[in-house]
Parts: C-alpha cells; sequence; structure tokens
C-alpha cells in the first residue's frame, strides 16, 4: 500500500493492542479494506462479500485470514467465523453499510451492532478518505498512483447500552449508536485532514 498511494495513518494508537474489536470503515472504492489491511497496527479479518472470492484471489483472501460471506442470506457460517475472530481476541474489519457507497455511513445495516452485543467488542470507528472520486492515468479503475489516503481511527466505544440485552430492541438502539458516533468520527476526521 505504501508503494502505490502514500497513506497517512492518524490516531492508530487508538485501537486497543489486545483483545477483541470491531474496525467499523467506511467504504467508497475497493482498495479501502486492502489499504487499512496494510496500515492497521494489527491484523485485520474482514468481512468480504462471495464474489470477491473467485480465481486466484479466492486461496489468496482465503490464506490471509479473510471471511467470505453471502450477503442475501443470513450467512451462519460467516457469522461463526466472525464470532470465532472476536472470541479469540481478533480484529474484526467491518464495512457498516455492506457496499460501497458514499462512504458516509448513512445507511447502516444492523450485522455491526449484532457482532459488537454478541462479543461485547468495542468498535473502533475508521474513515478512509482520499480513495473515491479520483481516477488514475495508468489503472482508471484504481485511485491515482502516488496520492495521499487518509485512514483515520477514532476513539473505541461500546456499542450497547451496557444492560446487556441482545433483543431486537437493544439492536436498533445499537445500530442507531453507532450510526451517530461513526458519523461524527467522519465528520472530525474530514476536518482534521481538511478533506471537508
Amino acid at each position: 500500500m505504501y508503494g502505490l498511494w502514500r497513506p497517512r495513518v492518524l490516531g492508530a494508537w487508538r485501537v486497543p493492542a489486545a483483545g477483541p474489536v470491531i474496525l467499523a470503515v467506511n467504504h467508497t472504492h475497493a482498495v479501502d479494506g486492502p489499504l487499512l489491511m496494510g496500515t492497521a497496527p494489527r491484523p485485520v479479518h474482514f468481512l468480504i462479500k462471495k464474489e470477491a472470492f473467485t480465481g486466484p484471489l479466492d486461496p489468496f483472501l482465503t490464506g490471509i485470514g479473510q471471511i467470505e460471506v453471502d450477503r442475501k442470506a443470513a450467512d451462519r457460517v460467516a457469522i461463526t467465523r466472525a464470532l470465532g475472530v472476536l472470541g479469540a481476541g481478533g480484529v474484526l474489519g467491518i464495512f457498516p453499510e455492506g457496499t460501497r457507497g458514499e462512504g458516509d455511513f448513512a445507511s447502516l445495516r444492523s450485522g455491526l451492532a449484532y457482532f459488537a452485543l454478541r462479543s461485547g467488542a468495542p468498535v473502533v470507528p475508521v474513515a478512509v478518505l482520499g480513495t473515491a472520486g479520483r481516477r488514475g492515468r495508468a489503472i482508471p479503475a484504481l485511485p491515482p498512483l502516488r496520492t495521499r489516503v487518509d485512514i483515520v481511527f477514532g476513539e473505541p466505544f461500546e456499542a450497547g447500552d451496557g444492560s446487556g440485552r441482545r433483543t431486537r430492541s437493544a439492536l436498533d438502539e445499537a445500530t442507531v449508536r453507532i450510526g451517530e458516533r461513526l458519523t461524527a468520527h467522519l465528520a472530525d476526521a474530514r476536518r482534521i485532514t481538511g478533506r471537508g
């Protein structure tokens, strides 16, 4: 990642050095996940759509511990593997909007809240800024090579309300709470990096 772009990593010290943690990342470009994996202070296991596990990418992604997920159904195997990562004290990376978009956390799905409530792992918001809206000359599908990309880690927080509830209403409340924290972090990250 450092050879292709110029990542500037801010706040990586906020990621807990040990124990389970969930990185909640905005998603505007296909390189957001690889950029985070290449710059995070701990190894990250991402939930990645099953369509990416084709050809030579399949054994590569599987070999580096990424988790294949079917986004069209409740994928019990993926859920079990993700909870296993957290249960072993690892880092789970999630794009809470479920797919690439504006990267503004406007349409959160409940998966992140489910994993946070079920595991008790803190959530660290992460903003990846500078990958969207620009096309490279050498490879149009990628951001321009050697451009600066900012990866900004926020303060860890608990998704639950402290009650330990795992009901549907607790999940809905946690999703709203997460959305508010992620949106606030994204605004702070844009201000800090001057990407207003």
